[in-house]
């Protein structure tokens, strides 16, 4: 197990017309020993080419890439002391569980066939699949095959896990299963990981750290909590969270935000982040949005709303509302499942002050964020 570093870390291709494509730029990520950090984003944004540099398997254009303090650019995958997983699960299918698990050990180890076997054994007892071992893949499912992915890279008792969106072939509950067993094997094991994923729920619920990317730039490093309450620009508001952040555009007069739906009031510290900003747009989260029946709207924060859509989700219902009839301008709110709430409804909602977030409309940068003492205010404690 070790510390990795990404210094500056840059990927050029080359298009057939010799044009630059920049799939990564300048990322730097200090990713501690034991560490699980989940690199997210959308597709094309440069997490599998980040991950893919540190195995080896792309070159670095600039920067560098360092394991426990020693640069490892230039080196050979296999002498990076790194196994990576894979989206598809690329087994031999001649071979039984125990000979794919074995095979990369035999191949580039001279280790006794005893301590192999030992090793195998050992990685089937954590993975829950001993009685699978002699089974060859077509026999088994793709949970299953999963997990003899899985056991490969574990044998080798790498310094550092890679991971390529390794759950995306699973069916929702299985992936849902596998997540859960993914966090529990590598707080087992201790071994740092990098786990690459689209998914945003993979990257709340899994990792230690999430690093979010776009267009091949770092956007934010940070806890899911920290990303979630205080993001730090307009994209990691909108990416992460489902429904997504709600936004909209105003212009500062005075103490007020104008949009053309509605004004909204500055408290004194949203008035002192937004100094000088010619543009800003207001975000506010679905499940922060207070939606009553009690209408009119009365306080300045408050804003009559009519029901467009509601989706009903089981323990929640999403709530779609235009500030008029039959508006296709909408935003969204979240309220309880048990709650009946139906289309064409009048309703109050309500941004509360504690809860909002602004955003320099030019560059996007986040100018105020909720405090994470203000979220975890509103949870029961346990």
């Amino acid at each position: 197990m070790a510390r990795l570093e990404l210094d500056d870390v840059r990927k050029v291709f080359t298009d057939d017309d010799g044009s630059d494509i920049v799939a990564v730029d300048d990322v730097t990520v200090d990713i501690e020993d034991g560490d699980f950090l989940v690199l997210v984003g959308p597709s094309g944004c440069g997490k599998s080419t980040t991950l893919r540099m540190v195995a080896g398997l792309e070159t670095v254009t600039d920067g560098d890439i360092r394991l426990g303090g020693r640069s490892i650019v230039g080196q050979k995958p296999q002498d990076r002391d790194i196994a990576m997983v894979f989206q598809s699960y690329a087994l031999y299918p001649h071979m039984t569980t125990r000979e794919n698990m074995s095979f990369g050990l035999e191949e580039s180890t001279d280790m006794a066939d005893a301590e192999i076997d030992e090793r195998v054994e050992n990685a089937a007892d954590l993975l829950d699949i001993p009685e699978l071992l002699d089974r060859k893949p077509s026999e088994l499912s793709g949970g299953q095959q999963q997990r003899v992915a899985l056991g490969r890279a574990i044998v080798r008792e790498p310094e550092v896990f890679l991971m390529d969106e390794p759950l995306s072939n699973l069916d929702a509950k299985l992936r849902s299963q596998m997540r859960t067993e993914l966090q529990r094997i590598q707080e087992d094991l201790g071994t740092t990981t990098v786990y690459v994923t689209h998914d945003q729920t993979e990257a709340m619920t899994m990792g230690d750290r999430i690093a979010i990317l776009d267009g091949g730039e770092l956007q934010q490093v940070g806890t899911p909590l920290e990303c979630y309450h205080r993001p730090a620009n307009h994209f990691v508001a909108g990416f992460i969270g489902e429904p997504a952040m709600n936004f909209f555009d105003a212009t500062v007069e005075g103490d007020r935000l104008v949009t053309d739906r509605f004004e909204y009031p500055l408290t004194a510290d949203m008035r002192e982040a937004v100094e000088g900003a010619d543009g800003v747009t207001l975000g506010v989260r679905p499940e922060d949005i207070e939606v009553t029946a009690d209408g009119p709207a009365s306080d300045d924060d408050e804003f009559d709303t009519v029901v467009d859509v509601v989706e009903p989700m089981g323990n929640e219902n999403a709530v779609y509302l235009g500030f008029e009839a039959d508006s296709r301008d909408t935003f969204v709110a979240t309220v309880g499942g048990m709650r009946r709430i139906d289309a064409g409804e009048s309703v109050v909602a309500r941004f509360p002050s504690d809860a909002v977030h602004l955003f320099d409309a030019a560059s996007g940068d986040a100018l105020h964020n909720r405090s994470l003492e203000d979220a975890a205010d509103t949870e029961p404690r346990i």
